[in-house]
């Protein structure tokens, strides 16, 4: 029988991935973190109160799905429904585009498939004015602040009714009503910014916290540092996520840690740092929730690694068999986010199968219903498109002289 690996081990060198395309992929048999082994901090802690929370791994939801420790935030049926229903929500919209895609009529997109506790449960931990600097994998955040699938779908498709007029890549979603900051192509600058609103919020004494979220191949880059420094300097009232998934576009993890996890890095920079398993929606609700009320209490930062798995492609152009085994997702020890959750809710009677397949038709069905409306302002093929004079609307208050005379000479 395999042996029970920790969550810091790595039976591989720097550079070299665990597993190759045509080996079997092998984990172990599961963590050997349990909940209950990290205690939950008061929320005025130091840094250094945290350093065996930064190698560990905080769970709640053990191997059967029962919840244990300090850390379980104790979440009421209907709460635990709602983050199993956005979760579901998220999984079978990203199923359908990703089909749309490969029939033509979506031009790329990008899964949260594995990951769609993430968003979910760590915005639902959040305030209605707090700010989400997204990046890739965080679509599900807006199904939390309730944002239509029509007008999600429309700017994916890039039509008329494109809520940033074909200005971004479909899937770089940006919704001003939900405080949902554009995703950004240059990876990496939503940690500064994020930061720097978050310093803003402070300035004006507001009760505004921001968070942001990027990957671990990202954290190899500048902007990950130059936002963690800064957080360090100014204390400001934000919350940053190093999302662990294993995998960069198709470099492991293991290329940009330099150390034995990434939330030690936090604590280099003397900010509370937490590993916490990305899959177990009760853990992630829960950190959040104390990094919320810590910022919220003018207590400063707070930094997060998400220790989960990119089940899916990078992207609709990624080919993840090239450079891993085709059903290494399967044997991640930290389970399927959805499933994990389902089973608590199973466990406590709050839920059934019967109940999740009928919940499962009626999101397919409003996928559907939303795609096809969302076709009737065009569509990827067909259009129509937006007019080429929103290259001039929507980015200068008082539009300056010369481009007034471009736009004239467009005759717009």
């Amino acid at each position: 029988m395999p042996e029970r690996l920790t969550a810091t081990e790595a039976p591989y060198t720097i550079g070299t991935p665990p597993f190759r395309p045509g080996e079997e992929a092998d984990f172990g048999e599961g963590f050997v973190e349990q909940p209950g082994d990290l205690n939950k901090p008061e929320v005025n802690c130091s840094a250094q109160d945290t350093a065996t929370h930064a190698v560990g791994l905080i769970r709640v939801l053990d191997d059967e799905h029962v919840a244990h420790g300090e850390w379980n935030p104790n979440l009421d049926e209907e709460t635990l429904l709602k983050g199993l229903e956005h979760m579901m929500r998220l999984r079978i919209f990203d199923d359908r585009m990703i089909k749309m895609q490969r029939t033509g009529l979506l031009s790329f997109y990008m899964r949260s498939f594995g990951e769609e506790a993430i968003a979910i449960a760590q915005t639902m931990a959040l305030e209605e004015q707090d700010w989400l600097f997204p990046s890739y994998r965080q679509p599900g955040a807006q199904f939390v602040r309730g944002r239509d699938m029509v007008s999600m779908i429309c700017h994916c498709i890039g039509n008329t009714e494109d809520n940033v007029r074909g200005r971004q890549m479909p899937v770089h979603y940006t919704w001003k009503e939900g405080r949902f900051i554009s995703i950004s192509s240059p990876v990496g600058t939503q940690f500064p910014q994020a930061v720097g609103v978050a310093m803003a919020s402070a300035y004006r004494g507001l009760d505004e916290v921001c968070i942001s979220w990027l990957g671990d191949g990202t954290s190899a880059q500048g902007d990950f540092h130059y936002a963690v420094n800064f957080a360090s300097t100014f204390k400001p009232p934000v919350i940053l996520n190093v999302v662990n998934n294993q995998w960069a576009i198709s470099t492991h993890a293991n290329l940009a840690t330099g150390g034995r996890t990434f939330a030690e890095r936090g604590l280099a920079y003397d900010i509370p740092s937490f590993r916490v398993d990305g899959n177990d929606f009760l853990a992630l609700y829960a950190v959040t929730k104390w990094a919320r009320d810590r910022a919220g209490a003018g207590l400063g930062p707070t930094f997060i690694e998400v220790y989960t798995y990119r089940a899916g492609a990078h992207s609709s152009s990624d080919d993840p068999i090239a450079y891993r085994p085709q059903d290494e997702f399967k044997h991640w020890p930290g389970g399927d986010p959805i499933e994990r959750l389902k089973g608590h809710l199973i466990g406590r009677g709050l839920w059934d199968e019967d109940k999740h397949t009928e919940l499962t038709e009626r999101i397919d069905a409003e996928v559907m219903a939303a795609y096809k409306e969302a076709c009737t302002f065009g569509d990827l093929a067909n259009g129509p498109y937006p007019p080429a004079s929103t290259i001039f609307t929507e980015v200068y208050e008082e539009v300056p002289w010369h481009v007034q005379e471009q736009r004239e000479e467009l005759g717009k």
